[in-house]
């Protein structure tokens, strides 16, 4: 029987195949460091793009706090100014006084009338004047009695009287003030 040795040629091939191992690990090793630097960079440039997001973030949310402060403030401002015009609304709606009851007053005295004394104590109002006329005193009393002011308007005296010359009607007047609250009522 004819013998090869196939030794020789059976230590080549372990020599051949143990380079191809150290190539394929030496390849492997290459790619997986290849691939764990390139992840290693894609992850740091989203943590930087992440932390330039969060910076920006950060300075629009100090803008915005500030723009807030601002309303907050305006608001503020706003409530005290409707509140001062709430309170100016309930002085005008309730203002009664001698100055309303004197416009009142003025805008009622028809012409040829005039007023010589004006009391008041409490509700109770006195008025005394001169007339041309009883007429002119009559529509006098009519239009108090149909103010917003005044109610039970009696004549006290009329009498005649000569003021320069010329004969007058004399009289007095007394009436009482409607409650505030009825005035504020009808306005």
């Amino acid at each position: 029987m004819i013998r090869i040795n196939l030794l020789p040629h059976r230590a080549s091939k372990k020599k051949e195949t143990a380079l191809q191992q150290i190539v394929i690990f030496c390849a492997v090793v290459v790619v997986s460091a290849a691939i764990v630097m390139s992840l290693y960079f894609f992850t740091r440039v989203q943590v930087t793009k992440t932390k330039n997001d969060i910076t920006v973030a950060n300075a629009k949310i100090n803008e915005l706090k500030a723009k807030i402060g601002k309303l907050e403030e305006l608001k503020t401002l706003k409530e005290q100014v409707k509140k001062k015009l709430d309170v100016l609304a309930q002085l005008r709606k309730n203002k009664t006084g001698p100055a309303q009851r004197l416009a009142t007053l003025s805008d009622t005295t028809p012409n040829q009338l005039w007023l010589t004394v004006y009391s008041e104590a409490g509700e109770n109002i006195k008025i005394s004047g001169v007339a041309y006329s009883e007429e002119l005193i009559a529509q006098y009393m009519r239009a108090l009695e149909a103010s917003a002011d005044f109610n039970n308007v009696e004549l006290v005296v009329s009498e005649q009287a000569e003021v320069a010359g010329t004969k007058l009607k004399k009289f007095d007047v007394t009436m009482k003030l409607k409650p505030a609250t009825s005035t504020a009522a009808k306005k």
